[in-house]
């Protein structure tokens, strides 16, 4: 008995110790192989600089990876892997201890550090860690085995994984359980599910040599199963546990909103028809997909039964990778059979168009993968290379290149919106404004958002704002055409807009559609367009609160607010639209289930608003979503949100119901003037 100071014989009762360093390399050997394989093919990537800012990084790797930032925003999933998440870093922990005191610092320096109080609390932590694993077993268990949401695959691979990790938790506790009922130490107690056991096995009767026995045996089967858990990890979806960090760490900085730019002139392709076309950080990101289905959960595609499900896509090219990968590594011979095609066979052309680039699948996924730059790389290579994408697409390209509109309006006519007010154009003005008012294409052309440019106009003019317009000199941005895929169209028309609007001087660019927004201050500085962009919800916002805008008129009704994804979760604004609305007295303001970063897209962005459909719709299921809070109001902040929350309110017949109103036509409302 032990009784002087807390501490054990580490390999206690076990002898051969040398079989367990030779069973250990064994094991490392198909453990450190596959990882070289995974790193040879994530080399077939294109070359991309990720390392920049390390100390932002090195951050986010601490509050997303290790502090499990993004998992545990759902409850149930969240508990659930933080369990098996702290239980196996802790015990993982526990074991390194126990190699540095029993081979480095017992036998080098002859210190024990594994004693006194250090050792009463590392046992009881240790046990307190294996239950809260072994209760993260039984709700994984659960709910992948049992429950089995429709987005979860590979369940075999996961009763592997939980049925390995079960076995290795209880042997380890039997063990423990076995050597303190033969030693029976008097601190013990501080190993409580130990101790436990001890006290069971006596019960039971079992002798002092038959718990010997007992222990050694299951000693070797423990060893047995923890070696050839670690093998399998680099071959199953425990693989995460090692490229999470890493992902993590060499995820963009930059605005999210951002696509990359194709140099034209030099690409020896253009877009991705292979899988060595990604970068290496896209080919890392396939690595890290831990199969947790929350991308697509949240993905409008998926929801309205579309082919489109982003965590089969990732998965989908994961598997491209592992069967084509090696063959690109070889040596290429002449006769040499055409691999499997990428674009249409392994990812369907269907899947890719179904995607509105509303980054709730990134937003949604806790290890960081960026799904859309890989669905808008395949994108351009089926227009640029192989000038295959929707019939329908067809007119709209040729609007945008003829007439600088997706309606194919006359450029003559880019102001026709504004006759009968006094709208200061920027050709006219001597020196700099305070806001270019770019009207963009939709508030330039469409009846519809007509009435929300004019409604900006008179907001301005009654808060004595300095600004002014392009008029016939804008034109489109070239949104649309960028995330369908047309990157020489996108850069064409980027161009032209960066040269003129660097023609005048300007402190701030101010929008009423978050397309505009998002592509003139996040993609534009990729061409030498560098500028301060404002949303009309901002500027609106700052006009109430410095009271440059006084609200005379109560609105005795109800509205929902409904988020634009290019306002909301590429570029954070979540606040201004909302504070607009509080400041209209008599409103009632009541959020959808879905709202701010978790809001529901209304299938309009990456290009969607020019493709059709198929039943059932995106801004229908939106709607029915808006419609049970009864609403007197939709409002909205973007043009392209209006059209499509405004055709589902016709189609569902709720047009005496429900009206969908911009921010802007709300003010002016409340401002009791006319539209």
């Amino acid at each position: 008995m032990y009784d002087v100071i807390p501490t054990r014989e580490i390999y206690w009762n076990i002898s051969g110790i040398v079989w367990m360093y030779i069973l250990l390399l064994l094991a490392m050997i198909p453990f450190c192989w596959q990882i070289y394989q995974r790193l040879r093919l994530w080399r077939l990537g294109q070359p991309e600089v990720r390392w920049d800012n390390p100390g932002r990084r090195f951050r986010l790797v601490l509050q997303y990876a290790f502090g499990q930032g993004r998992v545990i925003r759902k409850r149930y999933p969240g508990l659930m892997h933080l369990c098996l998440y702290s239980g196996f870093v802790i015990l993982f922990i526990g074991t390194v201890l126990i190699f540095i005191q029993a081979d480095i610092t017992e036998p080098l320096f002859s210190w024990r550090f594994l004693q006194s109080t250090f050792y009463r609390y590392y046992s009881l932590i240790l046990d307190v860690f294996g239950v809260l694993a072994l209760l993260g077993i039984f709700l994984a268990a659960f709910r992948r085995l049992l429950v089995r949401p429709v987005n979860l695959k590979n369940q075999l691979d996961d009763a592997i994984i939980l049925g390995l990790f079960f076995i290795i938790l209880c042997t380890g506790f039997l063990i423990e359980g076995l050597r303190i009922g033969v030693t029976q130490p008097v601190w013990e107690i501080w190993s409580p599910v130990g101790f436990f056991l001890a006290t069971c096995f006596h019960s039971a009767g079992l002798s002092i040599e038959q718990m010997k026995n007992l222990h050694a045996e299951l000693w070797w089967f423990h060893l047995v199963i923890s070696l050839g858990f670690i093998v399998y990890i680099p071959f199953s979806k425990l693989f995460h546990i090692l490229t999470t960090p890493l992902n993590i760490f060499f995820q963009s900085l930059q605005p999210k909103g951002q696509l990359s730019r194709i140099e034209l002139e030099n690409a020896d392709h253009f877009g991705a028809s292979k899988i060595n076309h990604f970068s290496w950080k896209e080919l890392l990101d396939l690595d890290s997909c831990t199969e947790c289905g929350r991308c697509s959960d949240v993905c409008p595609a998926t929801l309205t039964q579309k082919p489109l499900s982003p965590m089969k896509v990732i998965l989908d090219l994961k598997d491209h990778l592992t069967m084509a990968g090696p063959e690109l590594l070889k040596p290429k011979k002449d006769g040499q059979p055409e691999p499997v095609k990428m674009v249409g066979e392994i990812i369907s052309e269907e899947e890719l168009w179904g995607c509105t680039t509303c980054r709730a699948c990134q937003l949604a996924c806790p290890v960081y993968i960026e799904h859309i730059p890989k669905i808008v790389e395949m994108r351009r290579q089926l227009v640029l290379e192989e000038s295959r994408f929707p019939a329908e697409v067809v007119n709209t390209f040729r609007n945008l290149e003829n007439n600088g509109n997706p309606w194919g309006i006359s450029p003559e006519d880019r102001e026709k919106w504004s006759e009968g007010l006094i709208v200061p154009k920027m050709r006219e003005m001597q020196g700099e404004v305070d806001f270019l008012y770019w009207v963009g294409c939709a508030g330039a052309y469409d009846a519809g958002n007509q009435k929300v440019a004019r409604a900006m106009v008179k907001i301005l003019n009654a808060a004595r704002v300095n600004y002014a317009i392009l008029g016939k000199e804008e034109t489109c941005n070239g949104d649309a055409a960028r995330r369908i895929g047309n990157e020489y169209l996108f850069q064409m028309l980027a161009a032209q807009n960066v040269d003129t609007l660097n023609r005048y001087k300007f402190k701030k660019i101010l929008t009423t559609c978050p397309h505009c927004f998002n592509t003139l201050a996040n993609e534009y500085p990729q061409f030498g367009g560098h500028y301060q962009v404002v949303h009309h919800s901002q500027l609106l916002a700052e006009l109430l609160q410095s009271s440059k805008l006084r609200l005379t008129k109560p609105l005795s009704r109800t509205v929902t607010y409904h988020d634009s994804c290019y306002l909301g979760r590429h570029n954070d604004i979540y606040d201004a639209p909302r504070q607009v609305l509080k400041n209209i007295a008599g409103l009632q303001v009541k959020e959808m289930p879905r709202h701010r970063e978790n809001g529901f897209c209304c299938g309009a962005g990456g290009g969607r608003m020019w493709m059709e459909e198929k039943h059932p719709k995106v801004n229908q299921n939106r709607i029915e979503e808006a419609a049970a809070l009864n609403p007197d109001l939709i409002s909205t902040a973007c043009p392209f949100c209006a059209t499509m929350l405004g055709d589902a309110i016709n189609e569902t017949g709720r047009q005496e119901k429900i009206q969908s109103k911009d921010l802007a036509l709300i003010i002016l409302e409340a401002l009791d003037l006319p539209e």
